[in-house]
């Protein structure tokens, strides 16, 4: 099965996320993605076996002991691809939290013998694909206020001709910080 293991965004999050995918809309032709499917992926599997799946299990928990709620910062927006036919993402500040909790599951990941995709992390949102990059300026934005996510989580991916389904598989949660 395909397989990625991803933060889950709160609820308060992803909502200001569709927002600014709503107000990108009027400004960017592309396919954009349902808000129940944003996430931020820390490490894409790509196809798993069950035994692969039971190690990644292992690798988010062992990963996810002791580890503190995730901020979460908005940090612009970007592409991947050409202007024509680009994947347009919301960029998530890279703070020393974010990127640690990012490399300890992929070091517990490759201890577990699990394969991932090892390309470097670059912590985003993907808000639509099939994007043409407008050479205007866009208006005026709202982006999402910050917050902090709490769950560590193994989803499986089925795709299909309109989009990905993501199917939890497992989480693990973070520890809230003290107030």
């Amino acid at each position: 099965m395909r397989a990625f293991v991803a933060l889950e965004l709160p609820q308060a999050f992803a909502s200001d996320i569709a927002a600014l995918s709503r107000q990108l809309k009027h400004a960017v032709e592309g396919r954009f993605l349902a808000a129940e499917t944003y996430h931020l992926t820390l490490a894409f599997l790509g196809e798993a076996t069950e035994a692969g799946i039971a190690s990644a299990i292992e690798a988010i928990e062992a990963a996810c002991t002791n580890a503190a709620a995730i901020p979460l910062r908005s940090d612009g927006l970007g592409k991947f691809g050409r202007a024509s036919d680009a994947t347009l993402w919301l960029g998530i500040a890279a703070t020393p939290d974010l990127m640690r909790l990012a490399e300890t599951v992929r070091e517990e990941l490759g201890a577990r013998g699990v394969a991932y995709d090892g390309k470097p992390f670059k912590p985003h949102i993907t808000l639509a694909r099939r994007v043409r990059i407008p050479r205007t300026d866009l208006p005026p934005l709202a982006f999402p206020l910050n917050d902090e996510a709490s769950a560590v989580t193994l989803f499986k991916s089925t795709l299909a001709r309109d989009g990905a389904t993501y199917k939890p598989l497992y989480t693990a949660r973070l520890e809230a910080k003290p107030s």
